[in-house]
């Protein structure tokens, strides 16, 4: 079975339109060849409107708030299935029924509000760095305090690892190098 993920080109488009004209299961393509079965769904649909001519791939689209509802509002009204909506707008089965959820839990005024997608930025991480020359000297004289204070913490670790290793030589019986 290959991998879920995987881009279809035309060429692969087509042998797949070709193959359920024959007569092979949507499934068995799906499976075989690692197309979701929705989109393979579309795809039929499309094909056999338009021929070979729908399975090219088109540019996405942002769709706003009005077309939005447009789109909701024409499947709700005239009872249309994800798929013939997905053929008529050209917009993904799953992103309308995304849509239409939206509309059931919140209405329609929740189509028009744009959330950048991915998850939310976090005021995390450590602040930028300022140049010497673009600090006050309140800022130079801390961020020289917290240097000296990281070198310090560094000696003492790195003192109390030597004197541990000293430690482990002398129970054993051996003499703790001089370096």
């Amino acid at each position: 079975m290959s991998n879920k993920r995987k881009k279809h080109t035309y060429e692969d488009r087509l042998k797949y339109m070709k193959m359920l004209k024959e007569g092979y299961s949507g499934t068995y393509i799906s499976d075989h060849f690692g197309i979701d079965h929705s989109l393979l769904n579309v795809l039929w649909i499309k094909y056999q409107k338009a021929g070979p001519s729908a399975l090219v791939k088109k540019k996405n689209i942002r769709a706003d708030g009005t077309l939005k509802e447009r789109i909701v509002r024409d499947i709700q009204e005239n009872f249309l299935t994800l798929y013939e909506a997905s053929v008529k707008y050209d917009v993904s089965a799953p992103r309308l029924s995304i849509w239409l959820r939206t509309v059931r839990e919140k209405g329609y005024t929740a189509l028009y509000e744009y959330k950048k997608p991915g998850r939310p930025l976090k005021d995390m991480g450590r602040p930028k760095k300022k140049k010497p020359e673009e600090m006050t000297e309140l800022e130079r004289l801390r961020y020289e305090n917290e240097c000296l204070r990281t070198e310090n913490a560094l000696l003492k670790k790195v003192r109390a690892l030597v004197e541990e290793r000293n430690a482990r030589l002398r129970e054993i019986g051996q003499k703790p190098s001089k370096n």
